[in-house]
C-alpha cells in the first residue's frame, strides 16, 4: 500500500504529511464501515465548490449569474469528478470490499466520491492555497472548456416554454422498471399546446433530459 500511496502522490504532485489521512480518503465504507472517506467526501465537495466558484468569478468578472451557475454546475458535478478520477487512475488506489480480487471493478459513483474525498484530505493536510493550486491544475482542461456554455435540453425547453406560454413544461413518470441497482425510467413531457413526448434513461433526470430533447426537435 505504501508504494501505491507514493505513486498516487506523484500523480497529483502532493506529498502528504499525514499518510493515514490520504489512506482514509481512499477507503470506501464497504472496506471499513467505521474509518472511511464519507466525511472527507462531504468536506471535499464544499472545498471544490468554493475554489471553482472563486476561479469562475476571477475568469468571467462580467458574466451573468445564471451563466456562471451553469459553468459551475458542469465543473463540479459527478461526471467531471469521474473524469478527474480516471485522469489520475484513482481506481488503482481505492479500497473496497473486493479490493483483494484481481478483477475488482470500481463503480463510477465510488470513483467520483473518492475524488471529492481526496480533495478533502489535501485540504486538511495542506490548507486552502495549496489545495487550490492542485484543483486548478487537475481541472485546467475543464476550466478552459467552460468558455463554451452548453445549455442542457431541459433548461432550453423550460426557457422556451416560459417565454412563449408563461408556463413550465409538464413532466410525468411513465414507468420505473428493472432492478433497484440498475433501473430504467420512462418519462414524458409536454408544453401548453403540444402532445406528450416520452423517452427513457438510467435515471429520472436522464429520462427527463432525453424527453426534453425529443420535444425540442419537434419544435424545430
Amino acid at each position: 500500500m505504501k508504494t501505491n500511496l507514493k505513486s498516487l502522490e506523484t500523480k497529483i504532485k502532493v506529498n502528504f504529511k499525514d499518510k493515514n489521512l490520504l489512506l482514509k480518503s481512499l477507503t470506501h465504507k464497504s472496506f471499513d464501515n467505521e474509518n472511511n472517506n464519507e466525511k472527507l467526501e462531504f468536506l471535499g465537495d464544499r472545498v471544490l465548490g468554493l475554489i471553482i466558484a472563486k476561479k469562475l468569478l476571477e475568469t468571467y468578472p462580467n458574466e451573468k449569474e445564471g451563466i456562471l451557475d451553469k459553468k459551475f454546475a458542469s465543473l463540479v458535478n459527478k461526471k467531471t469528478c469521474l473524469k478527474i478520477a480516471k485522469k489520475i487512475e484513482l481506481e488503482k488506489f481505492v479500497l473496497t470490499l473486493n479490493s483483494k480480487k484481481k478483477n475488482n471493478h470500481i463503480e463510477d459513483k465510488v470513483l467520483s466520491d473518492t475524488c471529492e474525498a481526496l480533495i478533502g484530505s489535501i485540504y486538511l493536510d495542506k490548507g486552502f492555497s495549496y489545495t487550490e493550486k492542485v484543483i486548478l491544475s487537475l481541472w485546467s482542461n475543464q476550466i478552459k472548456e467552460s468558455v463554451i456554455t452548453k445549455i442542457d435540453p431541459k433548461t432550453k425547453l423550460q426557457e422556451f416554454s416560459l417565454k412563449k406560454f408563461k408556463k413550465l413544461p409538464i413532466y410525468k413518470i411513465i414507468s420505473n422498471t428493472g432492478p433497484r441497482h440498475k433501473p430504467t425510467f420512462k418519462v414524458a413531457v409536454k408544453l401548453y399546446d403540444t402532445k406528450f413526448y416520452s423517452a427513457q434513461g438510467k435515471s429520472k433526470k436522464d429520462a427527463e433530459q432525453n424527453a426534453a430533447s425529443l420535444c425540442l426537435k419537434s419544435l424545430n
